[in-house]
């Protein structure tokens, strides 16, 4: 567990906490999903911030945003629910949608803005994380089996350790939501519970 979950080498990002993904105004719960599993995240979230905060673990923000210079043929024309019409209708720059979700970043947190599912296709996240000297992330947000999913398999890819959060991730569908974390676990690294990552640094700080 040391390589996934070691302070001095781990990342902890945020993906797509947003009122468009999570909030019961927001773009999906308009087109028929049912966030509330996407609410309930909220304080297993913050209770990793917290406790990642505590010993210098640094926090990345994943925010989805579109405009009209990001929408691509295949963008617009990929499988959507039904009511789904414009692909701006979720997280268009600048919108209310767009903002984060119950979670602020700090001053000292990063904040990087992505177009597609994965938070590494056309971001700076990989070099923002090579900069910080990371080798492992731990990934919470929505939804498991598609941006979550994405980030997970992108990040392992680029020879990260990848740990997704079960309880801190949340998807529409839960047969899909289930299967993400019998897929990173068979294939692309570890999928815990809040409580085992913060139980794992706790006994680090009892160490010091």
């Amino acid at each position: 567990m040391k390589q996934y979950l070691n302070p001095n080498e781990t990342v902890l990002i945020l993906v797509d906490i947003q009122n468009d993904f999570c909030h019961e105004e927001g773009a999906c719960s308009k087109m028929g999903r049912d966030v509330t599993g996407a609410q309930e995240i909220i304080p297993q979230v913050e209770l990793l911030m917290e406790n990642a905060r505590e010993i210098n673990i640094p926090i990345v923000f994943i925010q989805m945003t579109q405009d009209e210079h990001t929408i691509s043929d295949a963008w617009t024309n990929r499988p959507r629910p039904a009511g789904y019409t414009d692909p701006l209708d979720i997280c268009k720059k600048g919108s209310w949608g767009t903002e984060f979700y119950k979670v602020s970043p700090r001053e000292e947190d990063i904040i990087v803005e992505k177009h597609r599912y994965s938070g590494f296709i056309g971001t700076d996240l990989d070099m923002i994380l090579r900069n910080l000297n990371c080798k492992s992330i731990i990934l919470t947000g929505v939804a498991t089996n598609v941006c979550v999913e994405s980030t997970a398999r992108d990040g392992f890819m680029l020879d990260y350790h990848v740990t997704v959060v079960k309880d801190a991730s949340a998807g529409y569908i839960p047969a899909l939501h289930e299967a993400t974390f019998a897929n990173i676990q068979n294939n692309f690294g570890m999928a815990l519970e809040t409580t085992e990552i913060i139980n794992y640094w706790s006994k680090l700080k009892s160490m010091v």
